[in-house]
């Protein structure tokens, strides 16, 4: 196979992260057929990884970093993307059911199949999460269709079928986020992203057990070296996931205290017996020693025993408490001789019925370079063609320069980055300054501050908002929303505040601004309200006041009056009142001018008793306040004579001013009334 190579395109990169060695292998699918280009295995140095998890980063790093640049400088290719495969230690699983209606029947589509399972991927999610009992985060790794239904009917595809509902049976497997995080943060190390993430069954599956097999109970269980992990397949697809923390290196560790020797000393013995009769190799002393494959396998026997028993007893409870109709090995601890026939043991069924898979289940990989097919390629590149077959569960991105984790449902944007990664809320959005918080005649009041600015969103270095889509290894950052001003408001800014109140002094018009109560003290509309105010709006002056506004000082000798009424400094004075102040002198001619008038009424009224035989009192009809009233009793009368026929309180302040009209124009206080005169007398605010 000849292929010229300029970029990674539409090359699939898969790694392989084991726990003794690490596999990256470099193809593309054509047809039905995936072309393997060029195949890597390195193994770690020293004991990196253990039972599937990576215990030092930079090492397992660094190798995958020499795995992938003898990769590029074999095909003359940069590797950027890269899939890998998560073992099952600490595996959870979640099984769920999903339905999507339609608002009207028709035809399902790819896409909508697809909707489906990110549906029920989502549910069985929020499910775990709620199960979830420790403090631990924990990621997606792999999910399967169990079954189909259409309208409520199960089916083995809802594909292109008229339908007014979709459901499925959904399973959905979940590990801890160290694991997770620690192949992730590996892979960095190598210059790559991760663009697909599985779970090693789920891509040994892939290979190991084609479609048409995959209605019969079979188990697949992937033998590596720290751990094996199962799956199980019935009726088209796979139902279940599990995994036990024993597998090759349980061998070689005792192999290592069995023969006195470190653990690659052992894994080599290990390898020997399978091609030889007998392995030769030096102790930890130096000296040089020999062993035969049966002697070998007699110190392996109980591992291997126990190793198989556990198997055996997962895969009964997987299935459901019953042993599966057949078993497919991979991976290399399964190689070892006599694991087979002692899983078939424990499971009760027939030797030939469990058997390593490799050449025979691998007709459809074609390799340019010349490789043996057996059991260890089997989960490499199964990491492959898994790409072809899910998208992951789960992306990263960066946000503000911190790596986070988000599920992709299909519709994930910046918001969701911000909120995964805890950025406070109100930081996303314009802020308010502080409000003013206060009362006006016992009501509560808000002044809210001004807005602020938005916060500054950057995706990959462009700006954008909020409900910009985000995709796999996007990087954001988000610059804090700011405040806007405080809340600032004047007295005289209010509604319930008018701007000024208008007296007449001396025959001047004055104009007083308007005054509150604050707190108990007299602010001018030029307060600057505060919050927590209890403001009480007045709308009079006291005669006290009026006199500081008008600097005029209290003098014993100053006569006040106000709507011609004697005064004093405590008097509320409304708007359009009358004051009159001055010397006492000028007082005693005013008063003395009013008694004489009173004196002048008094002789009339008493002329008129006095002249009652020689001149008769008349009467006269007048409208008072919209009210016929009959004056009578004397011979002519005033506007001043209304108040003895009428009940009205002029002492009593009862508005801002009085109101005196006769026939519509203002009254005269000595002006006489006549025959169908029409008198209004009220108050006015």
């Amino acid at each position: 196979m000849s292929v010229e190579l300029k970029e990674q395109g539409k090359l699939v990169f898969g790694l392989d992260i084991g726990t003794r060695s690490i596999v990256g292998s470099v193809g593309y699918r054509e047809a039905d057929t995936f072309c393997v280009l060029a195949q890597v295995i390195k193994e770690n140095e020293t004991r990196a990884m253990m039972d599937g998890q990576i215990h030092d980063i930079s090492q397992v790093g660094n190798t995958i970093c020499q795995v992938k640049k003898a990769l590029e400088k074999k095909l003359s290719v940069k590797l950027t993307d890269v899939c890998i495969a998560a073992a099952g230690r600490v595996l959870k699983t979640v099984e769920t059911q999903v339905t999507w209606n339609f608002d009207k029947e028709k035809i399902v589509t790819s896409e909508e199949v697809a909707g489906l399972t990110a549906m029920g991927v989502e549910k069985a999610y929020e499910k775990f999460q709620e199960e979830n009992d420790t403090q631990d985060k924990f990621y997606c790794v792999g999910n399967s269709i169990i079954r189909y239904y259409l309208n409520g009917y199960q089916i083995g595809n809802i594909e292109d079928h008229k339908a007014k509902s979709i459901g499925a049976d959904i399973i959905a497997t979940f590990l801890p986020d160290d694991v997770v995080d620690g192949l992730y943060r590996a892979v960095e190390i190598a210059g790559l992203r991760v663009v697909n993430m599985t779970l090693e069954p789920i891509a040994a599956i892939a290979v190991a057990i084609p479609e048409m097999y995959r209605m019969l109970n079979i188990a697949l269980v992937d033998v590596g070296a720290g751990t094996s992990d199962i799956c199980i397949t019935k009726d088209g697809c796979i139902v279940a996931y599990g995994m036990i923390p024993r597998a090759g290196d349980l061998l070689t560790e005792t192999l290592a205290r069995e023969c006195l020797v470190d653990f690659g000393t052992a894994e080599k013995i290990k390898r020997g017996i399978k091609d030889k009769a007998s392995v030769e190799y030096k102790d930890i002393m130096g000296l040089p020693q020999k062993t035969d494959r049966k002697k070998v396998l007699e110190l392996l026997k109980k591992d291997i025993d126990q190793m198989t028993h556990l198997v055996s007893d997962k895969i009964c409870e997987l299935n459901g408490g019953k042993p599966v109709s057949a078993v497919f090995i991979v991976g290399g601890g399964g190689k070892i001789e006599g694991y087979t026939k002692k899983l078939a043991e424990y499971l009760g069924i027939l030797p030939e019925r469990v058997a390593l898979r490799g050449e025979e289940v691998m007709q459809k990989i074609k390799f340019r370079e010349r490789v043996k097919k057996d059991s260890l390629l089997v989960t490499p590149i199964g990491i492959c063609l898994n790409f072809y077959e899910q998208s992951n569960n789960f992306i990263y991105v960066t946000f503000n320069e911190e790596h986070i984790k988000l599920y992709d449902n299909g519709n994930l944007a910046i918001v969701d980055a911000a909120m995964h990664a805890n950025f406070p809320n109100d930081g996303l959005f314009p802020k308010r300054g502080p409000e003013i918080v206060y009362t006006i005649n016992g009501k509560k009041k808000i002044s809210r501050g001004e807005l602020g600015e938005a916060a500054l969103i950057m995706l990959n270095g462009e700006a954008a908002d909020l409900h910009c889509p985000i995709r796999v290894n996007d990087i954001i950052t988000v610059e804090e929303s700011t405040a806007g001003k405080a809340a600032s408001v004047q007295l005289g800014k209010l509604p319930e505040f008018k701007s000024a109140i208008s007296v007449n002094v001396n025959g001047k018009k004055i104009m007083l601004p308007k005054l509150a109560s604050v707190n108990g003290e007299l602010k001018t509309q030029y307060y600057d309200i505060q919050s927590g105010d209890q403001i009480q709006m007045l709308d009079y002056y006291t005669l006290e006041q009026i006199r500081e506004f008008s600097d005029v000082e209290l003098d014993p000798e100053l006569t006040i009056t106000v709507n011609n009424e004697i005064a004093d400094d405590t008097t509320k004075v409304y708007d359009n009142f009358t004051i009159k102040w001055g010397l006492i002198e000028e007082s005693i001619e005013f008063h003395q001018a009013e008694q004489s008038a009173k004196e002048t009424k008094q002789q009339e009224e008493d002329s008129v008793d006095s002249d009652r035989q020689n001149s008769s009192s008349v009467s006269i009809g007048v409208i008072v306040n919209s009210k016929p009233l009959v004056l009578s009793g004397k011979s002519s009368y005033l506007f001043v004579d209304i108040f003895d026929y009428i009940d009205f309180d002029l002492k009593t302040v009862k508005g801002d001013h009085l109101i005196t009209t006769v026939n519509g124009r203002k009254a005269e206080y000595m002006e006489p009334l006549l025959e169908g005169s029409v008198v209004d007398i009220h108050w006015e605010d």
